[in-house]
């Protein structure tokens, strides 16, 4: 493989290595927001932002974490058939699959944008009684669906690579 591509995926490796192990964290904001949520309605006036941070912490979560998901191989895999098959037909078939999932994340990138330009433009609030504005989250999103492509991609020339007999990593 060139070196272009070896220096890539080194590098979106790196990032999505950085990124995930911070996210990793934030289960931990999540649990205490949650906490707080449960005392507050226990012993004060209950909070009314609550809930929905911690809706958008685990959001951010799961998308942030994407990448280094992907990265690890920690995701679901449907194997019935996947591990009897030999390394290099794995290879291939995650290759081809993975164009998919470089497609499917495209679209949803476009429709993110979409959305977060709309969010800054009009000031777009939450629906709920605390009303939070919408453009943060949504460029969080919009963040995690970019290096989860990023990563897809570099998984793309890992899987070439392993095809070829040439595995990168």
């Amino acid at each position: 493989m060139p070196n272009a591509i070896k220096t890539y995926v080194r590098y979106v490796d790196a990032t999505n290595r950085v990124v995930g192990r911070f996210t990793m964290y934030l289960i931990f904001v999540m649990i205490g927001i949650l906490f707080y949520s449960t005392i507050s309605k226990s012993f004060f006036d209950p909070s009314l932002w609550t809930l929905e941070m911690a809706q958008f912490t685990m959001a951010a979560y799961y998308l942030l974490g994407g990448g280094y998901s992907m990265q690890t191989d920690s995701h679901v895999r449907m194997d019935l058939l996947y591990d009897k098959w030999s390394d290099k037909t794995k290879a291939v078939v995650d290759a081809l699959t993975i164009l998919l999932m470089i497609f499917y994340l495209a679209l949803l990138l476009y429709g993110g944008i979409s959305s977060t330009s709309y969010a800054l433009q009009y000031g777009e609030e939450s629906y709920s009684s605390w009303a939070p504005r919408m453009a943060p989250i949504k460029i969080i999103m919009c963040i995690g669906i970019v290096l989860m492509l990023l990563q897809a991609i570099a998984t793309f020339f890992k899987n070439v690579a392993s095809a070829r007999g040439e595995p990168l990593s």
